[in-house]
């Protein structure tokens, strides 16, 4: 654990995933050399491979730098905190390592201006160093590319000097310029007087600079790298949303990602986007600007409603009034001059807008006025309610109040929308959702392109349906792997409970708050243990108590074990008042599942009476004679033996013969076995022709005669399996964890995303589930996955779960193998056991074994709920190819409960 780093994650108020980017550099760091290559190529080559090698042996994901020097990247969603999180970098490379000299490169001039307010301005709400106590006296020096050449103090000791500088000024100052027909060189590396030398070549030589790259999908063409590499800095630590150079080609150092997707998933950091349209919208004979009048009109009426929305959340919770507008996408400027003085009209909506409509593109950014209602747009003071542009709105327009897009006369409707998404996706709320849908939602009018859109978001490349993680080779998959265990939502948030104890300093308050938790655990810990009290017949019987008195009692036992707990009294107390609550909470967070051993009684094997066929039982006694051979001279000779006349019972004989084969048990068979041997012995009496020698034939042919017999036995071999045994049931069994392998680092990928090829899909680790009672998963294949999307967001599905190896105990095949379903899912009125299996395998005998074995699960499960105040409890068996992210658990119980 990294003192300065959980320092950092505290004062900074990080979000989980860029604590997560954060521990990340800190592990590198303790990794890497954090130097400049050597100046030979060769020993530069050798030098990065083997810092390659540190970052890949972590990271699989990363396997080039993609430049002249040690440059990581790390991929995460709009909205979440970038420039946030290279605040926390900065912080933890200067008190941690003592770098002193940051370098941050932004795209455009509205991510510089951006930039410079947000680390050089401790004034500003969003200054990234507030809480960092180190930097109030100790304020880093803010250089732009504005003032680099009249800085003076860039030598001094002790000082943090962070470069801002705009990619665009940085390579057109990189060009050089022609002043009186004599070539100068680039600004940057011309000579300053202060210092002496060029700039560049300060910065260069530093050996501790570190360059921080926003949005750094624009960095990655072959100019800008080669500016980048000329500065030779000894770390590069590149941020995205768009992990994608100007070729589509993926980013080969990525290090951590942190997808919209996986932001959506979890349902905290960013807004849920929502396409929409007009109910029975037909465009039919509408012209451009009809179709762009009804649009105009349905965004106004959603931001209408989320304003309301808004305001009376405001109210009702005490917090600042976030007041929405609408963003209005433009073909070109002269669409967007139309479009402006249309709704800041009165012909639209009676003037309501008048006033409040501002145009942005570039033939209005340079006025003032202009730029200063852009800049105040989130300010609860501001007028304008509508904006329209064409393209300026691009990284780094972080507004938070940006609820409703529309999106006119877009060639690619689709397109446009995954452009501009990410403009609208911040929370107002500190950045957080709030649990009100439609403050949480942005929503995009795409009325005319809504089912293009909607068919665009399927597409795997789409920013609403694609996890963005870096798709590995086949050969990149063999590597590290690690060992995880799912556990169940109480358990996982216990542990976040806990994690939030950790971190109180008063020590009063922390002691209660673990005294409180630690109630909460002995009482669901101790749950399970009491399911098979009589007056235990589901979970709500829990709170009878006489049941709860007995749970007290265990708990008060479990305390005094051993050493016993020195806060035994107040965790007791604890507990005596959070019972009722805390079984409630247990019953909303499992599925009762009936606890059986279900297995089927023994096996019954053996032989159906018959007849032998006696056509082929003709046998003759053999001469019985001595061979004698002669061990010198090889003399072979023979004699005629004499017999005692002592062959045993001739039926004993064959019978004898019989039972040395494994099938044929005396025991079990030996009516048979006489009934048979007999009726060989007669047809051999009958066919010999010295009877004087009947016991001698049937003693040397015996092994013959059982053969024969054996062949006509195996025709009349019987297996009686027996039926399922009646099991004793328990009221319910706790949620079992789940142990699987993930790829380390990089096998992580949200349900909702689509996986390319499918056959990859067994690798992932899957997350972002809500109505499980698991958050992560593995699936076998793309009809599991499919399907438990389906479930997720079916809302007839009140939960559902995919059962650990050891949550079910259904045998089946003799009792020589176990079942395990593969979804368990509740509705309000059933329980069903769902098994998707390939259309091919269906009628497999062993699928239809298991079939049974479940269906007789179901039938136990049934006859104890019933009388029980539960719910019944259905198998269904679908073929994979009913199975889509489209269809409704409805239509698969219509459909194959049978």
């Amino acid at each position: 654990m990294d003192n300065i780093a959980n320092n950092i994650k505290l004062r900074l108020s990080l979000r989980e995933p860029l604590q997560d980017s954060l521990d990340i550099l800190v592990q590198l760091s303790q990794q890497l050399n954090l130097s400049k290559p050597p100046s030979k190529h060769e020993e530069a080559e050798a030098f990065l491979a083997e810092e390659l090698a540190k970052v890949k042996a972590l990271f699989p994901t990363c396997t080039n730098f993609e430049r002249d020097f040690t440059s990581i990247a790390f991929s995460i969603a709009t909205g979440v905190g970038k420039t946030r999180l290279m605040g926390a970098f900065i912080s933890y490379l200067y008190l941690s390592k003592g770098i002193k000299n940051f370098f941050i490169l932004a795209p455009n001039l509205t991510i510089y201006d951006k930039l410079i307010e947000d680390f050089g301005n401790p004034a500003y709400q969003k200054y990234v160093f507030n809480g960092i106590s180190e930097f109030v006296h100790n304020r880093p020096v803010i250089i732009t590319g504005d003032n680099y050449a009249q800085q003076g103090g860039l030598f001094k000791d002790g000082e943090i000097r962070i470069n801002i500088f705009n990619i665009a000024k940085f390579n057109s100052d990189n060009r050089g310029t022609n002043q009186g027909g004599v070539s100068l060189a680039p600004k940057i590396k011309r000579l300053s007087e202060y210092l002496g030398e060029s700039y560049w070549q300060y910065l260069s030589s530093l050996d501790d600079l570190v360059i921080l790259m926003d949005e750094a999908h624009r960095y990655h063409a072959d100019a800008s790298k080669n500016a980048i590499n000329e500065l030779k800095p000894i770390l590069g630590l590149e941020l995205t949303a768009t992990p994608f150079d100007e070729k589509g080609k993926a980013f080969k150092n990525i290090v951590y990602e942190y997808s919209l997707a996986q932001a959506l998933a979890d349902g905290k950091f960013v807004k849920a986007p929502a396409i929409a349209k007009r109910k029975n919208f037909l465009k039919g004979s509408l012209t451009e600007k009809e179709v762009e009048l009804i649009k105009l009109e349905d965004a106004v009426s959603i931001h209408l409603d989320t304003k309301t929305e808004l305001e009376l959340y405001a109210k009702n919770n005490e917090v600042k009034l976030v007041k929405p507008f609408i963003l209005v996408v433009c073909k070109d400027i002269s669409h967007a001059k139309e479009v402006f003085d249309y709704i800041n009209s009165e012909d639209f909506y009676d003037g309501l807008f008048v006033g409040k409509v501002l145009q942005i593109d570039s033939s209005t950014r340079k006025q003032e006025e202009v730029e200063q209602q852009f800049i105040a747009l989130e300010n609860p003071e501001s007028n304008i309610e509508v904006v329209i542009h064409v393209n300026m709105l691009k990284e780094g327009w972080d507004v938070t109040n940006l609820y409703t897009i529309v999106p006119l006369r877009a060639a690619n409707a689709a397109v446009l929308v995954e452009q501009t998404i990410g403009r609208g996706l911040r929370l107002p709320y500190n950045g957080k959702r709030t649990g009100v849908d439609k403050i949480d939602k942005l929503t995009i009018v795409a009325h005319d392109n809504f089912d293009a859109v909607i068919e665009a978001a399927k597409d795997p490349n789409s920013i609403l349906n694609k996890i963005s993680f870096i798709e590995i080779d086949e050969e990149d998959l063999n590597v590290k792997t690690e060992v995880i265990t799912s556990k169940p939502k109480t358990e996982i948030t216990f542990e976040k409970e806990q994690k939030q104890i950790d971190v109180i300093p008063d020590n009063v308050s922390k002691q209660k708050a673990q005294n409180s938790l630690d109630a909460k655990k002995a009482i669901i810990y101790a749950l399970p243990n009491f399911n098979s009290l009589p007056e235990v017949r589901n979970v709500k019987d829990l709170n009878k108590p006489e049941v709860k008195k007995k749970v007290i009692e265990q708990i008060e036992a479990n305390l005094n074990k051993g050493q016993a707990n020195l806060f035994a009294v107040q965790i007791l107390e604890e507990a005596e008042v959070a019972y009722e609550k805390i079984v409630t909470d247990y019953q909303n967070n499992i599925i009762e599942i009936p606890r059986m051993d279900l297995v089927q009684g023994d096996v019954i094997a053996g032989f159906n009476n018959f007849d032998l066929d006696i056509t082929d039982f003709s046998f003759q006694a053999l001469e019985q004679e001595i061979i004698r051979i002669g061990l010198t001279d090889q003399k072979i000779e023979t004699i005629k033996a004499k017999s005692s006349g002592s062959y045993g019972n001739p039926i004993n004989n064959i019978i004898a013969s019989l039972i040395d084969y494994p099938e044929v048990d005396y025991d079990d068979n030996a009516d048979l076995l006489y009934h048979l041997a007999t009726q060989a012995f007669n047809a051999v009496t009958d066919n010999i022709v010295d009877k004087e020698h009947l016991s001698e034939t049937i003693f040397q042919f015996k092994s013959a005669i059982a053969s024969k017999i054996y062949e006509q036995m195996k025709g009349h071999f019987v297996v009686e399996v027996q039926d399922y045994v009646a099991p004793n049931v328990l009221a319910f069994t706790v949620i079992e964890p789940w142990n699987f392998s993930a790829l380390v680092n990089a096998g992580y990928r949200d349900y909702r995303d689509v996986i390319t090829p499918v056959s990859f899909i067994p690798k992932y680790v899957f997350r972002g589930f809500e109505k499980a009672c698991h958050f992560e998963y593995k699936f076998d294949s793309k009809t599991e996955q499919d399907l438990a999307f389906v479930l997720e967001n079916d809302d007839s599905v009140l939960k559902w779960l995919r059962p650990a190896p050891r949550q079910f105990r259904i045998y089946w095949d003799n009792n020589s193998k176990q079942y395990h379903p593969d979804f368990i899912v509740e509705t309000a009125d059933c329980i069903y056991m769902i098994e998707p299996k390939a259309s091919d395998k269906i009628k497999d005998a062993d699928v239809l074994a298991k079939k049974v074995a479940a269906e007789k699960y179901c039938k136990y499960a049934t006859e104890y709920t019933s009388q029980n105040d539960g719910k019944p409890w259905k198998y269904i068996l679908v073929p994979h190819n009913e199975v889509g992210r489209t269809i409704s658990l409805s239509y698969l119980i219509a459909k194959f409960d049978n």
